[in-house]
């Protein structure tokens, strides 16, 4: 019997969001991962939010919203927040009911600053770095580092003399005569992001508004373990290289791969002098050779270094074009560093899903019948 096309809404629904997502969903062990690193800032959120007053939103429920966005790269706070008005599986990720009311985006802008002064990007970077290192997914000894543009939320129209006043009238992108004009970074800002500086990847490249980012990489399964935004210029990727390869525990040798970039003189000695032999790609077109000699290159783990940095740059592609930060929408050293650990740590959860499934695949395939 053909049944009828009607359209009759039932009045209650008594199957609750749990039921409807399939228990083999990826989002599944992520969302495990998640909660566990959460229940470990506790205490941060506490001191960040007064003990009186009207309950505020779980900051609990905002950062699972904001992983949600780096997971399906969704442009816009706004559009996340059209997504959990009818996307039962993003409501059940992120922890409301069927019948809850979603949050006006601003709730976003908001709550970031507060955030931002807890440091709960960092923290919970780090306490999902945490899961994989007990689980021993990662090397304490070799590591790979890069760096890349992160383009500024700002207009090349905006980029005007330091101290001079924004341009009056035109409405909101007004005509801006810069024929004649030399600017550079020290006579000149962008004021509608001062934090960002002008810079290019090379001759004849395009100079952009923009950071730079960088990240350091573990090579035994390719987890991130650092990453901050830097100010661009010329010297940030070693200066930063070198402040991240300080930050590594423990006292034992170490290796560090790297492009040609990174192929100084100056970079290679600080390194050798914090105890870690450098794997730095041989930049032999560099005015006075390079830095790197047969001590290092003589050895066979020089060249699987070489051969497992590139994996990094599949990293920065991933935080780039899924995480949303070839161009970056918000504002500031801080909110850009905010974003880009929020994409690593999103990223790490993901990676630390497929290692384990892969590794209880491998364990199953093992296991006598």
């Amino acid at each position: 019997m053909r049944g009828l096309d009607t359209r009759q809404e039932g009045m209650f629904s008594y199957v609750s969001p749990e039921a409807r997502i399939p228990k083999d969903h990826p989002l599944r062990p992520i969302r495990e991962m998640i909660d566990d690193a959460l229940k470990e800032l506790s205490a941060d959120f506490d001191v960040l939010y007064s003990h009186t007053g009207r309950p505020s939103i779980a900051p609990e429920k905002l950062i699972r919203a904001l992983l949600l966005q780096v997971f399906y790269s969704i442009r816009s706070e706004r559009l996340l927040m059209e997504q959990l008005e009818y996307n039962l599986l993003f409501r059940w990720f992120v922890g409301l009911n069927t019948d809850d009311p979603v949050w006006v985006p601003t709730v976003f802008t908001h709550n970031r600053d507060r955030l931002l002064e807890g440091e709960i990007a960092t923290k919970l970077f780090g306490q999902v770095l945490a899961q994989a290192e007990e689980k021993g997914l990662t090397s304490d000894e070799h590591f790979s580092v890069d760096g890349t543009m992160i383009e500024a939320w700002a207009s090349m129209k905006s980029f005007r003399p330091k101290g001079a006043p924004p341009p009056a009238g035109g409405g909101r992108n007004p005509e801006v005569d810069f024929r004649g004009e030399k600017r550079c970074n020290d006579t000149h800002e962008s004021y509608t992001d001062p934090d960002c500086r002008l810079y290019k990847k090379g001759e004849g490249q395009q100079a952009k508004l923009c950071y730079l980012g960088h990240l350091m990489m573990e090579n035994r399964n390719g987890f991130v373990v650092e990453g901050q935004v830097t100010p661009a210029s010329g010297s940030a990727e070693r200066e930063a290289a070198a402040e991240m390869v300080e930050a590594l525990p423990g006292e034992r040798r170490k290796t560090l791969g790297a492009d040609k970039a990174y192929d100084t003189a100056e970079f290679v000695a600080s390194l050798r002098d914090q105890n870690v032999t450098p794997h730095v790609a041989q930049n032999t077109t560099r005015p006075g050779g390079s830095a790197i000699d047969a001590r290092t290159t003589r050895h066979e783990g020089y060249a699987a270094s070489l051969e497992i940095r590139k994996l990094i740059e599949t990293r920065i592609g991933w935080v780039k074009e899924i995480g949303g930060l070839r161009k970056v929408k918000l504002r500031g050293l801080a909110q850009v560093n905010w974003k880009l650990l929020l994409s690593l740590t999103a990223f790490n959860l993901l990676h630390l899903r497929n290692v384990l499934a892969g590794t209880e695949a491998a364990a199953r395939r093992e296991a006598p019948a």
